[in-house]
């Protein structure tokens, strides 16, 4: 498939106190790496598992929102990548939502891929969930 018309999408979720205050951050970039949409928002108290499903979510509802077809997730979190991939189970029946929901979400994509990448490859999306963590609303 040629990456010509893919979006890619890097995640991150943020808990400070696992469970605690969280953020999520969604960087939207054409092939090039151009970012042209962006999520940073808090999302309340959660663990830091909870927030990397919760930003992939997002992403995934947001893709569909602007009608993406052809999509690229990235994300550091190898759990939610795994289990996402059904590698790992999900035995946490409030991941398990999550999953479940973003299985279902997948089907409104023709092209849908999830990749785990290094943390120092998704520091937009990392600093897009710092911004949410550090802003005063």
């Amino acid at each position: 498939m040629s990456t010509k018309d893919t979006t890619f999408v890097y995640c991150d979720g943020s808990s400070r106190g696992n469970p605690g205050p969280a953020a999520i951050g969604v960087s939207f970039q054409n092939n090039e790496g151009d970012e042209f949409f962006s999520i940073s928002e808090k999302i309340g108290t959660a663990t830091n598992n909870i927030a990397e499903w919760n930003a992939l979510s997002r992403g995934m509802e947001e893709a569909i929102k602007q009608n993406i077809k052809k999509i690229k997730f990235r994300l550091d979190s190898e759990l939610v990548v795994k289990q996402m991939k059904g590698e790992y189970k999900v035995k946490n029946k409030d991941l398990m939502v999550f999953k479940s929901k973003c299985d279902q979400l997948k089907n409104s994509f023709e092209h849908f891929e999830i990749q785990y990448i290094p943390r120092e490859q998704n520091s937009r999306a990392d600093q897009l969930a710092n911004l949410a963590q550090d802003s005063k609303s």
